[in-house]
């Protein structure tokens, strides 16, 4: 495909013409649905190929590679036909076509799913459970549907092409509004993959994947162990692609990990759309349940409703979403399993029942063996929450934990969107990882550092070590502000009134001769 590079480019300068699309977020969206119609059509012809016997699950008319060729369909006619006829069928009710006169010409069947149909099958209706198309503009949805057609899925240089392109457009998720939450730098996951050692044959999971950057430095890990060894069996091959378990809860990033997913060549994944939290209550999971490795940045700074919470027991009961899943996670790693969770600065220090529970757990019951602090601005633009990553071994506990400070590099003054985080920058720390060391910084302040376990129960569990000098800036709603304000006016202002009602007084007493 020609002009590979501006596809994303092309298409947003022809969206924002739409006066149905506002803002980037809905952009995005709009592009993935598109996108993942396209990708799911190239992987049909595949399958196809393979199985002579295969049947879509999209009927016929639907597929994109009629409709989407068919550059005669456009305007009104083109609107007309994915709002009641596409998106109606795939979310999975019947739809009808009519002549101009309203009659109808034909009926089509909604898409119907089973606990037998297969999880290739499954993703369609799944992806368009929620999904919108915001255009209100058939011409200009023509122009960009043409657009995505010049993609060719033939040759893998051109599928790992796009793969590329495609990491741009969930990148542009970091300054899309709210849509930022779903998008885990690359660095990041890169890195925690890297560092928990993934080996063919084993299981992993993310019970809150947003777009998928987990999985995919999953499989870039095994991918580069599969081309250490000098020959895999099928079955070992087939183990790469079929290791990820996951579940998003929102429909729009979970759209974007299904596609992200067929593009990294795995024809059925195993994603839910769903919420892990109230799938089954903590206590009644068993090892079967369980995984190998797990690696997350589960959501925090939410709230879940009551009857989510209800299905932890008391000890772990929170209205704090990333400390949920924390819990979540103690009950679905596997007897040796391995996990790196991320989690924001409040966990470190928090000492609420929950919390102080979950590092009780984590330090007597586990093994928290790493605890690597990272800079601030990791996420920026999004959120400049300082995150750290917790790495911890379903096993006995060795009794110490080390904490290891990664820093801003050098040549700038925090991470940016056009200055992100790199996998070079954690350099020093893949280094010092197999040869541990305390480091102490120019300043005297611990970089890295053991402490033993009975250190840490003693400090209250307060993991907030060899962390960054930094102030708290404590966001406020808008009337907090203004009753803090207030407050503030009022205790002035009674200031004032005290100062002034003390020169009175001397003036009065000036007055009556006496002061001196």
């Amino acid at each position: 495909m020609s002009n590979l590079t501006s596809f994303v480019k092309r298409i947003r300068d022809i969206m924002r013409n739409d006066a149905g699309i506002n803002g980037d977020a809905q952009r995005i969206e709009q592009i993935a649905w598109m996108l993942f119609l396209k990708v799911y059509d190239a992987k049909e012809f595949d399958w196809e190929f393979d199985d002579p016997k295969y049947k879509s699950i999209i009927p016929e008319k639907l597929r994109w590679r009629n409709w989407g060729n068919n550059i005669d369909l456009t305007g009104n006619e083109l609107l007309n036909f994915v709002n009641n006829v596409l998106f109606v069928v795939l979310k999975g009710k019947n739809a009808t076509i009519t002549d101009g006169e309203g009659n109808i010409i034909e009926t089509i069947e909604g898409i119907t799913v089973t606990p037998d149909t297969p999880i290739r099958q499954k993703i369609v209706q799944a992806t368009f459970e929620d999904a919108n198309n915001y255009m209100k503009d058939g011409v200009l949805m023509r122009q960009i549907v043409n657009i995505i057609n010049e993609l060719n899925f033939d040759t893998y240089e051109e599928t790992h092409a796009f793969g590329e392109i495609y990491e741009t457009i969930l990148k542009e998720l970091q300054s899309a509004g709210s849509a930022g939450e779903f998008y885990t730098p690359r660095a990041v996951t890169d890195f925690m993959a890297k560092m928990i050692k993934p080996q063919i044959g084993e299981s992993m999971a993310d019970f809150a994947c947003g777009t998928g950057g987990f999985l995919t430095s999953w499989i870039k890990q095994l991918e580069a162990v599969k081309k250490s060894k000098e020959s895999l069996s099928a079955k070992e091959i087939d183990q790469i692609y079929t290791s990820v378990h996951a579940v998003e809860k929102k429909q729009f990033p979970y759209m974007l990990c299904v596609t992200n997913m067929l593009l990294h060549d795995l024809d059925s994944p195993d994603i839910r759309h769903g919420n892990s939290l109230n799938s089954k209550k903590l206590l009644d999971y068993t090892q079967n349940d369980a995984f190998d490795v797990i690696l997350m940045n589960p959501p925090y700074g939410g709230s879940e409703k009551d009857d989510v919470k209800d299905f932890f027991p008391p000890d772990f009961k929170s209205s704090e979403t990333a400390d949920l899943f924390l819990a979540l996670i103690l009950h679905r790693l596997k007897k040796n399993g391995r996990a790196a969770v991320i989690i924001p600065d409040g966990f470190l220090f928090g000492n609420d029942n929950t919390k102080n529970n979950i590092k009780k757990s984590l330090l007597t019951e586990f093994d928290l063996h790493t605890v690597v602090r990272m800079p601030q601005s990791v996420f920026a633009p999004y959120t400049s929450i300082t995150t750290n990553i917790l790495f911890f071994n379903n096993t006995e506990p060795e009794g110490k934990t080390w904490f290891y400070r990664v820093d801003i590099p050098n040549d700038r003054k925090h991470f940016s969107k056009t200055k992100p985080m790199e996998l070079k920058h954690f350099d020093d720390c893949i280094q010092w990882w197999n040869h541990r060391t305390e480091i102490t910084d120019a300043d005297g302040n611990p970089k890295a550092k053991c402490y033993s376990t009975q250190e840490l129960i003693d400090g209250g569990y307060n993991l907030d070590l060899c962390g960054y000098p930094h102030e708290e800036e404590v966001i406020l709603s808008l009337q907090e502000t203004i009753a803090n304000y207030e407050e503030k006016r009022s205790a002035l202002n009674a200031d004032i009134d005290n100062l002034l009602a003390q020169i009175t007084a001397l003036h009065q007493q000036a007055q009556n001769g006496e002061l001196l």
